[in-house]
């Protein structure tokens, strides 16, 4: 547990010594992760793939790692790096994303830091497959609302490439993130940072897709989060005893935002479970994700709408 593990001057010693390649590093770190039961979630979800990945970053080597570097060998000044940041992973329990400041998402990389959520969202399967179950043709503007570190809206101006996409969150902290993502990817022509409580400063503006990643995490859910999830934001993940209070508000405003043809996805996590209790009619369609993963749903305009002024509508 958390304070528990220590990594003492003869560990290290006996680590600088006796291990000398890649592979030594990984199943070392492996090992140390398992002894200490930390949580994985945060890009990966067991104690191998985050050893690869640790290693990987420390040594500025492509992911995932390929075996072929698994024989190379580490300097003494390498040996230290990897073993300082296990030992800070460990003691902290801070998201190892957060450490090195690099998070992948629908196989892009992005700078993050404690001022936004590391990226996992399930919508990265729906952008590979650029949403093709529900568009004929391409959308051309499009809103990430809830943006964080603008991982969804820049993922999602390279599956569209004609598209122009705005990234809006309330936090300016996390949109500072987002500025330095866009710039990363030169992408401030298509990619546009926004400042607004959900709606609020968008008046005016339609979109033909909508996807919204909210903070859905429901009050008892947060009282029992690992502790690695209380380095990230709070802002970014609670939202009220039910995890649905900016849902709500999403799902009365989003119609008026979204074009004639336009469609309305939103992730709830574990927060579904309450989905049908609060709203009983409303005519969702729940996304089947092959690769894992579940809680979005997608509406469109028109049964939004119906919806919103109490018609029936499938």
């Amino acid at each position: 547990m958390s304070g528990e593990y220590q990594l003492t001057e003869q560990h290290i010693n006996e680590v600088q010594q006796d291990l000398k390649t890649v592979l030594d590093f990984a199943r070392w770190t492996m090992t140390q992760f398992n002894l200490a039961n930390i949580y994985f979630g945060h890009g990966t979800d067991n104690a191998w793939d985050e050893s690869l990945s640790l290693i990987a970053q420390v040594l500025q080597l492509p992911q995932p790692l390929h075996h072929d570097f698994f024989n190379a060998r580490l300097t003494a000044s390498e040996k230290l790096q990897v073993m300082d940041l296990v030992k800070i992973r460990i003691e902290k329990r801070i998201p190892l994303a957060y450490l090195t400041h690099q998070a992948w998402f629908a196989g892009l990389p992005f700078y993050v830091d404690e001022r936004v959520l590391v990226p996992r969202s399930p919508f990265a399967e729906l952008l590979a497959n650029g949403f093709s179950s529900w568009y004929e043709t391409a959308p051309q503007n499009i809103l990430d609302m809830c943006t964080g570190s603008a991982c969804i809206a820049i993922a999602a101006a390279y599956v569209f490439p004609e598209a122009s996409v705005d990234a809006v969150d309330i936090s300016e902290d996390a949109l500072e993130v987002a500025e330095i993502n866009i710039q990363e990817h030169q992408l401030s022509e298509r990619v546009f940072p926004i400042q607004s409580d959900l709606f609020s400063n968008l008046q005016g503006q339609e979109y033909d897709l909508i996807i919204c990643n909210p903070p859905y995490v429901d009050a008892e859910d947060m009282s029992d989060l690992p502790e690695e999830f209380h380095h990230e934001p709070e802002l970014g993940l609670a939202a009220g005893n039910f995890g649905l209070d900016l849902v709500d508000n999403i799902l009365k405003t989003a119609g008026q935002h979204l074009s004639h043809n336009g469609w309305l996805f939103v992730e709830v996590g574990n927060s579904l479970v309450h989905i049908p209790a609060v709203y009983p009619d409303l005519p969702l369609h729940w996304v089947n994700l092959e690769q894992g993963g579940d809680g979005i749903f997608a509406i469109n305009k028109a049964s939004l709408e119906a919806w919103n002024n109490g018609e029936k509508s499938e």
